[in-house]
């Protein structure tokens, strides 16, 4: 028995249609809306029990473009604007059908796919300014990135018994922003450290973690027996996209002997633009670095990486050979270290081969060139506010959020609902936060496709529905 086809040219012309659909899906996004509810009946569709006779690949293709294809994400949208999410390309669709197709499993053994992903960490090194001995490996996310470079600094920090006897009774204490993103504290928890030896540093006036205040936390930890281990610096913090000092926090990790680390979850790749890589000065000096290329390198979902300067440590921490992973010099077996030894995962997918692709087809200057376009657009969206009466600025824009809000009596409740009524309406889609205490619409600006008129969209959009609550609640 095979689950091949039985007719190869009936398979292949239905793949035809199946691949035109994507292409003019995403040759005409623009088009649809943004965002859309789901209705009752798409969701009846995924509440059939388990299919036991075969079904047909037309079917499921037709209930595909009926109920899952209009109601995505959003996130390949240009008015898509609510979460730090990239849009995709067609190169890298085409990339993932190539690496499905070859179904490789990249957790080791000698194989091109690795080869492929030791190119695209070649190429970081050189982006990051790495040794040429650093090691880095494909994660799904910045979440995982992060966990990683903080056990490797862990099993530095412990030494090598802590693999086998853990944590109980450590002394170890790490450092990062108010203002970072939750997986540093949640890799805290996984890690078996706990979130109470996490140091949450106060942010200053621009959003970005008090040097001052780091400094004066390291000491008084010290004074008190403890033992700090790691420092998280933010490149693009979560609510306005703030950037830590990240040179000066390299040189407070040297003088104690910490590990800094930088999560640049989608900060980081603004390396490859000329004209932000200054905001990242210091970067270079991190131990490790967590990012993602599925947000502003447009990589699809899902392809995080993390880079540790010292791949010697980073192997120790996970390197655990077992008899039916056996290492040859010759033969399938060959090629160790493999992936595996650098990271959780043995069952790993072929993520690098997309992520060769865009950065092959359109280069790293194209790329920065977008990069760099997205921030543009959010100094645009700060001159359109201030332009608007109704509306005001919130915090200041390091790259490319802009948190603002309604002007209004009651701004906390009416600028949740202008949120909701921008999402339901299909225009554009921004997301909230708070700032200071106060409820804020957060446009991240990461899409490609996204241009001036789709600025001007959100804010002609933003300025309607909020007068609109506003007649509404005075009525």
């Amino acid at each position: 028995m095979t689950l091949d086809p039985d007719n190869w040219q009936d398979f292949r012309a239905q793949s035809h249609r199946m691949l035109d659909d994507m292409l003019d899906y995403q040759q005409h996004l623009r088009e649809r809306p943004v965002w859309q509810p789901i209705p009752a009946s798409a969701r009846e569709a995924f509440k059939a029990a388990l299919p036991h006779a075969p079904g047909t690949l037309a079917d499921a293709h037709a209930t595909f473009l009926q109920s899952i294809l209009p109601y995505g994400p959003g996130n390949s949208h240009p008015g898509f604007f609510g979460w730090v999410q990239g849009g995709g390309t067609p190169v890298g669709m085409m990339a993932e059908l190539l690496a499905a197709g070859l179904n490789a499993n990249l957790g080791g053994r000698d194989q091109m796919p690795i080869v492929v992903e030791q190119q695209v960490l070649q190429w970081v090194r050189e982006l990051f300014g790495f040794p040429a001995d650093a090691s880095g490996l494909f994660v799904t996310g910045a979440s995982m990135a992060n966990m990683i470079a903080l056990l490797v600094a862990r099993t530095r920090a412990l030494g090598a018994p802590v693999r086998e006897r853990g944590v109980h009774g450590h002394r170890l204490v790490a450092y990062t922003s108010a203002g970072a993103h939750g997986c540093i504290a949640q890799a805290m928890d996984l890690t078996g450290i706990g979130f109470d030896a996490l140091r949450r540093i106060p942010e200053n006036a621009n959003f970005e973690m008090d040097i001052a205040l780091l400094e004066r936390a390291i000491d008084a930890d010290i004074a008190a027996g403890l033992q700090p281990f790691f420092i998280a610096g933010t490149a693009g913090t979560v609510d306005v996209g703030a950037v830590d000092d990240l040179a000066a926090i390299a040189g407070i990790a040297a003088r104690h002997g910490i590990w800094f680390h930088v999560d640049g979850a989608y900060g980081a790749l603004g390396m490859l633009s000329p004209e932000i890589a200054p905001q990242l000065a210091g970067i270079e000096l991190a131990d490790s670095i967590a990012f993602d290329f599925h947000k502003w390198g447009q990589v699809p979902y899902d392809a995080g990486f993390v880079i540790v300067r010292d791949g010697r440590q980073h192997l120790d921490t996970f390197a655990s050979p077992a008899a039916y992973l056996r290492r040859e010099t010759r033969g399938m077996a060959a090629g160790s270290p493999w992936p595996c030894d650098f990271g959780p995962d043995l069952s790993r997918g072929f993520r690098a081969l997309k992520t060769w692709f865009t950065l092959t087809v359109y280069g790293s200057d194209q790329l920065g060139r977008m990069i760099a376009d997205t921030c543009a657009l959010a100094r645009y969206l700060v001159q359109q506010i201030a332009l608007h009466p109704v509306l005001e600025l919130m915090a200041p824009v390091a790259l490319n959020i802009v948190c603002f809000r309604y002007r209004c009596a009651d701004p906390d409740r009416i600028n949740a609902a202008i949120a909701v009524d921008l999402q339901e309406s299909g225009i554009a889609a921004p997301s909230i936060t708070t700032v200071h205490g106060q409820l804020v619409l957060r446009a991240a600006i990461v899409n490609h496709r996204t241009t001036a008129a789709d600025v001007d969209a959100l804010i002609h959009a933003t300025v309607s529905f909020g007068a609109a609550r506003c007649t509404s609640s005075e009525s």
